[in-house]
């Protein structure tokens, strides 16, 4: 566990038709989070630095590529619809395969491209649990056509050790805070969810979908 003050580097995973509210679940909290952690920091990742435009017709400037992403102490693959693109891009699946970090995450449909990585072969899996649109079924019963192997898991979060799976949509919030949690402690935790007014939401989503823990995520 870090100290309050020791650095973070959180790299989020960004690709055309990602859902503006992953990145306000990801980068907006840890832009909170310096409030109580001076030293925490996020970086956007896309295959190339530069403009990125997530659904809705926002669009964004991803601060690095895959070829030259920092060092980071956890990588997060944001959802959205494009989703489905990036489970078929070998540039973002040799990326993933090789990161530069023990700890990777997904947040909502992010969890498609690390199955399609194999980095949820064996382990326990959660994403978006319903479907929407013109969606034939949800994320979480399609997860199994792109890990096999995998278990999905109805909840907030799922902690399988080395990957970290959030739910759906803004949920992406509740699995930024866990990490959080996971690098400095559960103090640090609460005490950024409060900062952003969300302490209760936390608490209520945990009680009501669960964080999943397996023996590998259990510290």
């Amino acid at each position: 566990m870090k100290d309050r003050n020791a650095a973070a580097l959180f790299g989020i995973v960004v690709y055309d038709g990602v859902e503006p509210i992953d990145i306000g679940g990801t980068v907006g909290v840890i832009s909170m989070a310096r409030r109580v952690l001076p030293a925490i920091e996020s970086v956007t990742i896309a295959e190339t630095a530069g403009p990125v435009e997530l659904a809705g017709g926002l669009s964004i400037i991803a601060q690095a590529g895959f070829a030259d992403a920092p060092v980071c102490d956890v990588v997060m693959v944001c959802g959205g619809p494009g989703w489905r693109r990036e489970t078929a891009n070998p540039a973002m699946l040799d990326f993933l395969r090789k990161p530069s970090t023990a700890q990777v995450t997904s947040v909502c449909t992010g969890a498609m491209i690390l199955g399609a990585a194999g980095l949820l072969d064996g382990r326990m899996a959660t994403t978006r649990r319903s479907a929407v649109g013109n969606e034939a079924q949800s994320p979480l019963q399609e997860l199994a056509s792109f890990a096999p192997t995998s278990r999905a898991q109805a909840a907030a979060v799922v902690d399988d050790g080395a990957v970290v799976t959030g739910g759906g949509v803004s949920l992406a919030i509740d699995a930024t805070l866990y990490l959080i949690g996971k690098i400095y402690g559960e103090d640090a935790r609460a005490e950024v969810a409060q900062v952003i007014e969300y302490d209760r939401a936390y608490d209520a989503n945990r009680a009501a979908l669960g964080h999943v823990q397996t023996e590998r995520g259990i510290p």
